[in-house]
């Protein structure tokens, strides 16, 4: 299979991301927390270092949240009928953007602390 133009590839990957933004309830939250933290990063003037970590943190929670809903895709494409292993592989995969949503938590207290409450 030929790969598609650099162009075309980068299209489609927007289309993934207009798919989340369209579709997924909890994408869009993510996305909503990713705002206020773009915000926050300007208006309370964060360092650099600050900075990319909460950036960097809400990005990861926004990627855990897209391979998520690629592997739910992907299970109900292989068994649409309930079965327990596919649910499983889907709690997995729920459960990494849990662990990801807590630490970005964790890193966001740790980060504003210092400028919130000097």
């Amino acid at each position: 299979m030929r790969k598609p133009p650099v162009h075309r590839s980068f299209l489609n990957a927007f289309r993934g991301i207009f798919f989340m933004i369209r579709h997924e309830r909890n994408f869009r939250i993510e996305l909503a927390a990713f705002a206020v933290n773009l915000f926050l990063v300007f208006y309370l003037r964060l360092s650099e270092t600050d900075a990319l970590l909460v950036l960097g943190v809400s990005f990861a929670v926004l990627s855990a949240e897209m391979f998520n809903t690629a592997i739910e895709k992907i299970c109900d494409f292989i068994q649409p009928e309930f079965d327990r292993r596919i649910g499983f592989i889907k709690d997995v995969s729920a459960g990494a953007v849990l662990l990801m949503a807590v630490i970005s938590i964790v890193t966001g207290i740790l980060v504003y602390r210092k400028y919130l409450f000097i």
